[in-house]
């Protein structure tokens, strides 16, 4: 019976010595709450280009999507 109470209160030490400390938890919310301001911001400012569009063919534009190209 001591064994099982042994190997309990060892497993819940276990798990407390893997909570990670206070300072990495906030520097990771810090993290989290900059990209979503960032993207909100850069969402809210549109493109960065005249005629930048997303493309739904996720591939590499050819000559013929290009202005002036694909003569």
């Amino acid at each position: 019976m001591d064994e099982s109470r042994q190997s309990s209160s060892s497993v819940g030490t276990a798990l407390h010595n893997f909570v990670p400390p206070p300072a990495l938890c906030g520097f990771l919310l810090l993290l989290a709450l900059m990209f979503a301001v960032s993207y909100a911001i850069g969402t809210a400012a549109g493109p960065v280009a005249p005629g930048m569009h997303a493309t739904s063919g996720g591939g590499s534009r050819g000559m013929e999507d290009m202005p002036g190209g694909g003569h």
